[in-house]
Formats: structure tokens, C-alpha cells, sequence
């Protein structure tokens, strides 16, 4: 197992993986667009913050890229961080490995001194949030319905 930094050079193998673990992006947009969200990746980021200062993280096992994540700097407030995404592929699941690319995610929060890890989850993805409050996540009643997609989203946070 290794974790490492990805970097814009490696967006089709990004897109790889995004091919051959679908399901969150099935989930959570109804397709699967693998090179136009791998591109987003490598740019996206929350308000604010940004992208050229986000951890993008890669997950691998037995050299096969079996996970990615992003961690962004100073979201919702100046000082905190926050984890817009943090996939991990069938093959990787249930093996507590989503345990320790998270453990990873909040060392580099911690480096930066961040006082709370926020993310979003989506209501129609019960397993995911099971998983965050399992690993100490709260509700923060912070509530809102994606204007594309229409799902309803809440953010969690985690003191750290």
C-alpha cells in the first residue's frame, strides 16, 4: 500500500480509475464522464480556497491506483480543511483502507495546523455515511439541494 501525491500529469490515470469504479459518480451525477472529471480533480476546489494549494492524493495498491482524494486549505473558514472527495474502488473496500487514506488526509489537516475536517455527504449514500460517523464525523445541520443534481447534501466535520 502506498499513498502519494497526484499530480495534473497524471490525469488519464485518474480517468482509469474513474472507469473502473463508477459507482459514487453514477451515484452522485447519474454518469460517468471519466476524462471530464478527472480534470476536475486536478482543478476543482471549495470557495475561496485555492486549487494549486489542495492535496490530491492517490491511494495504491499493488501499483494499481485503487483510490483517490482531495484535501483543500481553508474551507469553510481560513484555517480549516476540508475533503471534497475521498474515493475508494470496490476492490479496495472493506479492508480498512478508507480508515487509513483518511488517517493520511488528517496528518496533512494537522501539518496545516487545522482545527476541524469538513466534508459533504449525500443523503442518498447511506453506506458513506455510516463509514464518516464511524469515523467521528457530526452533522453540522448544514443542509442544502444540489441545483444540478438535486441531491440533498449535509455537511460533517471532525475536530482534530
Amino acid at each position: 500500500m502506498l499513498i502519494r501525491e497526484l499530480f495534473p500529469t497524471e490525469t488519464a490515470l485518474v480517468a482509469q480509475f474513474y472507469r473502473e469504479a463508477p459507482d459514487y459518480w453514477l451515484l452522485a451525477e447519474g454518469r460517468v464522464d471519466p476524462e471530464h472529471q478527472s480534470q476536475e480533480f486536478f482543478t476543482d476546489a471549495p470557495p475561496n480556497c485555492d486549487p494549486t494549494q489542495s492535496d490530491r492524493l492517490g491511494f495504491f495498491l499493488r501499483q494499481r491506483l485503487s483510490g483517490v482524494a482531495e484535501l483543500s486549505h481553508g474551507f469553510p473558514e481560513p484555517g480549516d480543511a476540508y475533503l471534497g472527495l475521498m474515493l475508494l474502488g470496490p476492490w479496495a473496500q472493506g479492508a480498512g483502507h478508507g480508515r487509513t487514506f483518511l488517517a493520511h488526509a488528517e496528518t496533512l489537516a494537522r501539518k496545516r495546523h487545522a482545527p476541524r475536517l469538513y466534508l459533504a455527504v449525500l443523503d442518498a449514500n447511506p453506506r458513506g455515511r455510516a463509514f464518516w460517523e464511524r469515523e467521528g464525523f457530526k452533522a453540522t445541520g448544514k443542509r442544502g439541494q444540489d441545483k444540478i443534481t438535486g441531491h440533498w447534501i449535509e455537511r460533517m466535520v471532525k475536530p482534530l
